[in-house]
């Protein structure tokens, strides 16, 4: 076992310490009564006497202590005792062994369906085979749609007005079509939009013009494409296992679907810490196993290049067609007349009279279901809603990019994607209250996750290159490789990558408001106008679509943009017509060097890759 080993090992038995640990002192970081909860669980909202509290505080040994009551779940563990639930008095292990069943289930059907997303999305830019960066619009839009939103619209139009498939419960693999499709939906059209921006840095590489001027077929070009593309975006698929698993208490709601992620949220609601410590557990147990296995398969996709640093770097793609740049600066432009639009309007008028009212010349986007006007909620939440968006996918990028450079970062970033948001922002406002400031701190403590390893996956791949091999053989030291050729091949994507999260961030600080653990109420706010509307959706459509669109056209601005700009041309040197770079990685040599006569930095350059040294064999 290597050294790199032994970090990645020990970060994850860090991160799964401290996570049950903070599990543990939930209830006293919340500075909430877990007896006066569990009773309200039990019972709901019968009255309660201070002689119950006292004996449930003794059943649950609650009087000693959080890490008294840690010790005694590791013990029951040893032994493969999770304990009973404090709510239900059910056995833990049977509990969370049903849930994860029905959970991983709907994660092998939405899986499916996010793979399938992903080689639609890729399949123009295999087509083409070229080294150009693509819009990714159609990407961008359907990563911004709400899986909340996507499953309330297909369970209306497909289960109760068609009656195809079933509306609720999980009894046949019917009941599991509607579900994988809003969840694979907006999982399939990320890991696409990342193959977009894999595959044209493969098409661009020295191997693809060599096999064109041997005359390989371009369906063979494409598949070796997708294999050197495919290591960039393994890492997210395997936190996408995860995240379909333990994080889709949203879908589990809106389709009656007894699974682990809404398990795991009802315990931390009602802080049933047993059967919360069990969820997060198994959770936890597949995070690890998943990244295991993508690392293998990795590894086996790089093969040996890996090893032996051989492996070609990131090359400069063209930027995109300007069309997408123009058709981005247009949506923009409507999207902020729209937004000045709602500002000159009282977003807090409430209208009893004019409730789910339609549009129309007085109120244009029609009402929600207090009378108040769509258009004006729209447009003043706005700013706090993109700002805090962009705050937190900021923080996250900077964390990402940090972790994701280090040895570390595997263990805690497996634990962080395990974890629900709800939990999150239940732990964070214990420590600094509920708010909008510790909704965002919520997010951003996991929304770090697949940005280090989309990081730490590129930054493996790029000091595998020969360019890095040669720099390191002529003295280079480890700050200059950072910055000078390991950075740039990691910050564009990952930039990128960044942005496309910006409306699923939206959405999870959405859900922490409706819980009220965010953005209070009557506070305007896209995420929260979608929740608030949304069991109004069949009834007055026009509510919840307003935002929805508007996200939807946040998500195409971000796609289109990044499509227009450059794709990773600020590399070593700088990116000819054509994708290939100036050659100005070595001072130039005089003939005498060219033909062989001073050896010692030929051997140096022998060291690397074969691919890069012919920057340096030949001018």
């Amino acid at each position: 076992m290597n050294l790199t080993s032994l970090k990645v090992g020990a970060g994850r038995v860090a991160a799964v310490g401290g996570l049950l640990a903070l599990t543990a002192l939930l209830p006293w970081l919340t500075r909430t009564d877990p007896a006066l909860t569990v009773l309200h669980a039990r019972y709901g909202d019968a009255p309660t006497t201070p002689k119950q509290l006292a004996e449930v505080r003794d059943q649950l040994g609650l009087g000693e202590g959080p890490f008294t009551f840690l010790g005694q779940w590791l013990r029951g563990l040893a032994h493969g005792d999770l304990g009973t639930s404090w709510v239900t008095g059910a056995d833990v292990g049977a509990d969370v062994a049903a849930g994860f069943r029905v959970s991983v289930s709907l994660m092998a059907y939405a899986m499916a369906v996010a793979v399938l997303v992903a080689a639609a999305v890729c399949l123009p830019v295999l087509r083409r085979g070229r080294a150009e960066a693509p819009n990714g619009v159609v990407a961008g839009v359907l990563a911004a749609l709400p899986e909340f939103l996507l499953a309330s619209v297909l369970a209306t139009l497909f289960a109760v007005r068609l009656g195809w498939f079933p509306a609720q419960g999980w009894a046949s693999p019917a009941s599991a079509v509607l579900p994988a499709l809003a969840l694979g939906l907006p999982a399939g059209a990320v890991l696409g939009r990342l193959g977009q921006d894999a595959l044209p840095t493969a098409f661009a590489e020295p191997w693809v013009r060599t096999a064109r001027a041997n005359g390989m077929p371009r369906s063979r070009i494409a598949g070796h494409a997708v294999r050197r593309a495919l290591p960039a975006v393994l890492p997210q698929a395997g936190l996408t296992v995860v995240g379909l698993t333990g994080a889709a208490a949203a879908i589990e709601a809106v389709f009656a679907i007894p699974g682990l992620g809404g398990t795991a949220v009802a315990a931390a609601l009602d802080l049933d810490l047993p059967l919360l410590q069990g969820c997060l557990l198994v959770l936890l147990a597949l995070g690890v196993v998943a990244a295991v296995a993508v690392e293998l398969v990795r590894r086996r996709l790089l093969g040996p290049a890996l090893r032996a640093g051989a492996l070609p770097g990131a090359v400069p793609v063209r930027a995109g067609r300007r069309p997408a740049g123009y058709a981005a600066l247009v949506l923009g432009a409507v999207l902020l007349a729209v937004i000045v639009w709602g500002l000159t309007r009282d977003p807090l008028q409430v209208e009893l009279t004019a409730r789910l009212a339609p549009p129309s010349g007085a109120h244009p986007f029609g009402t929600d279901a207090l009378g108040r006007d769509v258009l004006a909620r729209l447009g003043h939440g706005a700013l706090r809603t993109l700002a805090t968006a962009a705050a937190v996918c900021a923080a996250a990028y900077v964390v990402g990019v940090a972790l994701g450079l280090t040895r570390w970062a595997k263990g805690p970033a497996e634990v962080a994607n395990a974890l629900p948001a709800i939990l999150a922002g239940l732990l964070v406002t214990g420590l600094f209250g509920a708010g909008q400031a510790g909704a965002a701190v919520a997010v951003a403590a996991v929304g770090w996750a697949p940005l280090a390893a989309h990081t730490a996956a590129l930054a493996e791949t790029e000091r595998a290159s020969g360019h890095v091999e040669a720099a390191l053989a002529q003295g280079a030291g480890r700050r200059h490789v950072l910055r000078r050729h390991v950075l740039p091949g990691v910050l564009g994507p990952v930039t990128r990558h960044a942005a496309l999260r910006l409306a699923p961030t939206t959405l999870a600080l959405a859900s922490l408001s409706f819980l009220g653990l965010g953005t209070q109420p009557p506070t305007p706010e896209w995420g929260r106008l979608l929740m608030e509307n949304l069991p109004y959706a069949e009834r007055a459509p026009w509510a919840v679509l307003a935002p929805a669109a508007a996200l939807a056209c946040v998500g195409a601005v971000v796609a289109l943009t990044s499509g227009a700009a450059k794709g990773r041309g600020e590399l070593r040197g700088q990116p000819r017509r054509g994708g290939t770079r100036r050659r100005t990685e070595a001072p130039r040599r005089t003939p005498r060097e060219r033909a062989g006569r001073n050896t010692g930095s030929a051997r140096c350059v022998a060291a690397g890759s074969g691919t890069r040294s012919q920057s340096y064999e030949k001018e």
